[in-house]
């Protein structure tokens, strides 16, 4: 049986059944709640704080529409001298179901986001960036080492910056290569010990940059370590600029 998902359509399209689209909200709302018991963090937390925003955006374009439909007199007040409108719907654009279920699922989604971001800055905090030997002007390429505690390990990346620019703002992505990974029961190295190795290996930079991370926790690598350290690291290489 596939599993309820939140998306966009899953408010947009016709509800003909209210409850059973508040059931399946609910229902993919739990799934990611007990992810999050698990420390388990992405891919759901950006997903829910887009989906957040779309829903916010959405709502406001309905009430908007709201505002050109036809109107007639609902009540006279003539103590107060106030009119009275009320919206009338042209046959097929009765959309105040839609307003309905994301005004009623928003504060819901407000809840996980929050519970996600908690998690996210508890485990930030825990996470810390080291940088390795001298780091060079040259940042956009280099390597990072990040452990995996739940499999006793230490994972070496390669790793490249790319930048787009639009007329209006330049974006920045992280390609991230994985060279290999070094069980933790072996005797210990250290960062700049791995680092030479892997220049000696490579050669592809005489210098290049290199972060390492450490952290005691034991979460999921690929859903909560590995885009914490990722996150970490773009901030760390833009306030170097």
């Amino acid at each position: 049986m596939e599993k309820p998902s939140l998306t966009v359509q899953l408010f947009t399209e016709a509800t003909s059944d209210f409850e059973t689209s508040q059931y399946r909200i609910l229902a993919a709302l739990k799934i990611i709640s007990d992810d999050f018991q698990k420390n388990k963090i992405y891919p759901h937390l950006s997903h829910l704080v887009e989906l957040y925003a779309t829903l916010g955006n959405v709502l406001d374009r309905l009430q908007d529409a709201r505002k050109k439909f036809p109107k007639r007199i609902k009540r006279i007040d003539f103590v107060n001298q106030v009119i009275e409108h009320e919206v009338v719907f042209v046959p097929g654009s009765d959309l105040t179901k839609t307003e309905d279920l994301i005004e009623w699922a928003l504060p819901y989604i407000r809840a996980k986001i929050e519970e996600g971001r908690t998690i996210y800055e508890f485990a930030s905090e825990e996470i810390k960036l080291q940088e390795v030997g001298i780091i060079p002007n040259y940042t956009d390429e280099g390597y990072l080492f990040v452990p995996d505690n739940e499999r006793s390990r230490l994972l070496l990346f390669q790793y490249e910056v790319s930048v787009f620019e639009s007329s209006t703002a330049k974006y920045r992505s992280l390609k991230t290569s994985f060279l290999k990974a070094i069980n933790k029961g072996r005797a210990h190295r250290s960062p700049n010990a791995i680092k030479l190795n892997l220049i000696s290996e490579h050669g592809v930079l005489p210098n290049p940059a290199t972060y390492a991370f450490n952290t005691r926790l034991q979460f999921p690598f690929q859903e909560t370590i590995f885009p914490i350290t990722k996150r970490k690291l773009m901030q760390q290489l833009y306030d170097e600029r």
